[in-house]
């Protein structure tokens, strides 16, 4: 994902969202792709933990932040890597 642009996105995955119109879908990609939601590193770190966290504060949906040591385990995705 992350080594294509939003609009290649859009056009590949345009049929599974038969609804919604290209240039919709690719504002959505686009968001997604500013806030760099696709990661490389399957490792759920403590920064993009916080990431999420803020834009779901943003979107109003997050009524208290969690600690991360408290949420997640990257144990399985550790092992994973291996």
């Amino acid at each position: 994902m992350a080594e294509h642009t939003p609009e290649e996105i859009a056009k590949v995955i345009k049929p599974q969202f038969e609804e919604t119109d290209l240039e919709t879908l690719t504002t959505i990609i686009t968001r997604y792709y500013e806030q760099d939601t696709w990661k490389a590193n399957l490792i759920f770190e403590e920064e993009s933990f916080t990431l999420l966290q803020n834009i779901l504060e943003e979107a109003g949906e997050l009524p208290e932040r969690v600690p991360y040591d408290k949420l997640v385990t990257t144990e399985f995705a550790k092992n994973a890597v291996k």
